[in-house]
């Protein structure tokens, strides 16, 4: 009809929202408490499953011998464990999310993580000449801060 303006469709509020760039998602999330709050949680799990590590691997070397490279990835797994659970559970509380999937976002990250502590415990042995013990502790600390970043965005999209 003539004269009358013709409105489109609806579109979901979701189609309408433009894609934000990480860095500016990272500086609005940390304007928010519960976010802190949720990362003084990863952190707490993070310290249980350091613990974990660190033991793991000095029982690992020490008590039984093995290769620092094979006590690294033992005592990754048996972290990597722990940290999916107690993350998935209490810190990210995804509980609606397929746990399959989840997990095969939580593997990949801490299998990149993984990968770079391992260039750091062998640069911190070889090169720098620090203990098995030491050298590990430094390196798992170094992969934290990009793993809970991508675990929010990614493994748990909260």
């Amino acid at each position: 009809m003539p004269g009358t303006t013709r409105y489109p469709e609806r579109v979901p509020e979701q189609a309408m929202t433009t894609r934000v760039p990480l860095p500016a998602r990272i500086r609005r999330a940390m304007r928010h408490w519960t976010n802190w709050l949720q990362l003084g949680r990863y952190a707490v799990v993070g310290v249980i499953g350091y613990a974990i590590s660190i033991a793991t691997f000095a029982l690992l070397v020490h008590a039984v011998g093995t290769d620092t490279s094979v006590a690294a990835t033992g005592a990754f797994c048996c972290a990597l464990t722990n940290n999916f659970l107690w993350n998935r559970h209490w810190t990210f509380r995804a509980r609606d999310g397929h746990v399959g999937f989840q997990a095969t976002r939580f593997v990949a990250i801490n299998i990149g993580a993984f990968l770079f502590s391992l260039v750091v415990l062998r640069v911190l042995i070889d090169v720098v000449g620090l203990s098995a013990v030491a050298s590990q502790a430094i390196a798992v600390l170094a992969a934290a801060p990009p793993n809970f970043v991508a675990h929010r965005i990614w493994s748990f999209r909260v």
